[in-house]
């Protein structure tokens, strides 16, 4: 009976948390720096949570180790809601790209929504002499080049990774830059003057023409760049790879957060001005339930623990 009462008590009190959750500010820690995608879904849909939860989310950028670092820091939280992830899907890559990333991405951590994602880009710098994906491959060919990404393990490096060593065989090396940000200003200074991101980061500079998209890694053409070619349209099948936006929580916080959390991010998403901004910035709204956003995230762990044992990619 003693026991029976006790589970009740414990019961009665989780409800009790669960429901008047949230009661103070929420703290969502991006694990990039500002000026990618993980920090601009994370600064779009945070007044969006904090108007539909009643509380401040404020935004702070942890960076270190492609993302592993503000992970473990979440991992490691109490699992009350109060402390949250934004990452990319570098999450479900470095697992297997690093020795001890920190965290284990079934076990570890509470899947809240996959809020976006967007194509990668094959790019260079506007001074480079190729125009076409075609040509790139050309003057890789010719000599040893280096490419810039967000990271390692982020999904770019891994389509770079994919498409310059082992579709083409070529010499090139990776420049990890932290965070898609300081990718694009190497870019733009040629140091390095070829890259590989997230359509986000470049997508301004793309347009002022002071780069130049050679290709994507989208099912289909970008309507914000559709003169830009597919890599499937380019004879390169098989490499359809996005760079998505997640939220997570402790692995143990409750049902009842959770699904609160969920809400409140889908209603971030399907608000007409964050829609419209989403548009605006090449991002595809992907947002789900948690079952489902649960098996996407199981599904994106397997598929990029495949491509980084194809590549042989290294943390450098």
């Amino acid at each position: 009976m003693r026991i029976l009462l006790g589970a009740l008590l414990a019961l009665i009190s989780a409800t009790s948390v669960a429901q008047s959750y949230p009661a103070k500010p929420i703290h969502l820690l991006v694990a990039f720096p500002p000026g990618g995608p993980v920090d601009i879904i994370a600064r779009l849909v945070a007044p969006k949570i904090s108007d539909t939860l009643g509380q401040p989310v404020v935004v702070e950028n942890k960076v270190g180790a492609s993302g592993n670092v503000a992970t473990a820091e979440v991992a490691k939280s109490a699992p009350d809601g109060y402390t949250l992830l934004a990452h990319s899907s570098a999450y479900a890559v470095n697992p297997t790209l690093f020795a001890n990333a920190g965290y284990d991405p079934v076990r570890d951590l509470l899947p809240i929504a996959v809020v976006a994602r967007q194509a990668n880009i094959v790019l260079v710098n506007a001074s480079f002499p190729a125009r076409t994906l075609e040509e790139l491959k050309s003057a890789m060919a010719k000599g040893k080049l280096a490419f810039a990404s967000p990271g390692a393990g982020t999904t770019p490096h891994l389509t770079a990774e994919n498409l310059f060593h082992v579709r083409w065989k070529a010499d090139a090396t990776h420049v990890p830059f932290k965070g898609a940000g300081p990718a694009v200003a190497g870019l733009l200074a040629g140091e390095p003057p070829i890259g590989c991101m997230a359509g986000s980061g470049p997508m301004a500079q793309i347009k002022a023409g002071r780069l130049r998209a050679l290709a994507v890694s989208a099912a289909q053409r970008l309507p914000q760049l559709p003169d830009v070619p597919t890599l499937d349209e380019l004879g390169y099948k098989g490499m359809e790879d996005y760079t998505w936006v997640g939220v997570f929580a402790p692995a143990a916080t409750s049902r009842d957060i959770a699904q609160k959390l969920n809400d409140a991010v889908l209603n971030a998403v399907n608000s007409a001005d964050v829609r419209a901004r989403l548009d605006a910035l090449a991002f595809d709204a992907t947002a789900a339930p948690l079952a489902q956003t649960a098996d996407y995230v199981r599904a994106e762990v397997a598929k990029w623990a495949r491509v980084v044992r194809e590549t042989g990619a290294k943390p450098e």
